[in-house]
């Protein structure tokens, strides 16, 4: 029996946010709106995600013993994350800045901070969160080597759901470990590389497959998104609302997506449920703030 459904392993970022009429380009300056400060990073977001929907969730970081450290950790504690693996110290919290045009897109620069202070040692002190955990998640907001033993530590059994955010090569041990592998259309480009031949997301899916990972899931924004693992490929609708803010939207699908498998539905029922969790999170602003419950989703 699993204590948690969920353990992110991942990042935990305070969220500096400015609405502008539009996106600045090189050395230009424009005017935004008033600075708005949210608890966001990828991993915070997604064990947040997770735990508003209900799923029994865990989250291994690392903040800073400072104001964004503690709006963080507040922050998981009010949606019901177990914060026991949330290590505090050793660098200042990790910061992203934030620009969102009218339309509801952003731009993101993100200085790691605590993040990057995360190691190897600090995922096996914690292999108690492994052994009880259903399903881990991760990203790549954390060092690389980091996530590798994350992989070395999963509990057997357990399954291993990674959105490889910011995009780099992986090493062949983590993909073999993916199940599934969840990328944008601009990830899928980087870690294909050169393999990108095509302009066809079942193609990324089939080369992405090809790497190793036992599935992969490819988000495509308002298209829906397509999941592809050894039985084929499907195509997942998209489902239509007026998106106001798409900050963090890619978390709540992740986490959706990980906590409906460990449930035990199928990977185009995990990425339908998934799409509907993030549909509801960009209709609102902010990322974990517009996260929604089971509820909510429900009646969407």
């Amino acid at each position: 029996m699993y204590d948690y459904d969920l353990l992110v392993v991942g990042s935990a970022n305070a969220d500096l946010v400015i609405g502008v009429e539009r996106r600045p380009g090189a050395g230009e300056t424009v005017l935004g709106g008033d600075l708005a400060t949210h608890p966001g990073g990828k991993g915070a977001n997604q064990a947040v995600a997770a735990a508003r929907l209900g799923a029994r969730t865990a989250l291994l970081a690392r903040v800073g013993d400072d104001a964004h450290g503690r709006l963080l950790l507040d922050s998981q504690r009010a949606a019901g994350v177990d914060t026991v693996g949330v290590l505090v110290g050793g660098a200042p919290t990790g910061v992203a800045l934030i620009t969102v045009d009218p339309s509801g897109d952003n731009s993101i620069v993100v200085s790691p901070g605590a993040n990057g202070r995360l190691t190897p040692a600090d995922v096996r002190a914690a292999v108690c969160l492994f052994h009880a955990s259903r399903v881990v998640s991760a990203q790549l907001e954390i060092p690389l080597e980091t996530v590798l033993e994350v992989v070395r530590s999963l509990a057997p059994g357990s399954r291993f759901v990674l959105n490889p955010s910011p995009p780099r090569p992986l090493p062949g041990e983590v993909l073999a470990a993916c199940d599934p592998l969840i990328v944008n259309e601009h990830e899928a480009r980087v870690i294909l590389g050169e393999a990108c031949v095509s302009e066809e997301p079942a193609d990324w899916a089939r080369l992405l497959l090809a790497k190793g990972p036992r599935s992969v899931v490819v988000t495509l924004g308002a298209a829906g998104a397509l999941v592809a693992d050894g039985h084929g490929t499907e195509r997942i609708p998209s489902v239509k609302v007026d998106a106001v803010d798409t900050t963090g939207a890619g978390d709540a699908f992740t986490a959706a997506l990980a906590v409906r498998l460990g449930a035990g539905a199928s990977l185009a029922e995990a990425a339908a449920y998934a799409a509907r969790v993030g549909a509801a999170a960009v209709t609102g602003r902010g990322a974990q703030e517009s996260y929604p419950t089971a509820a909510e989703v429900d009646a969407l």
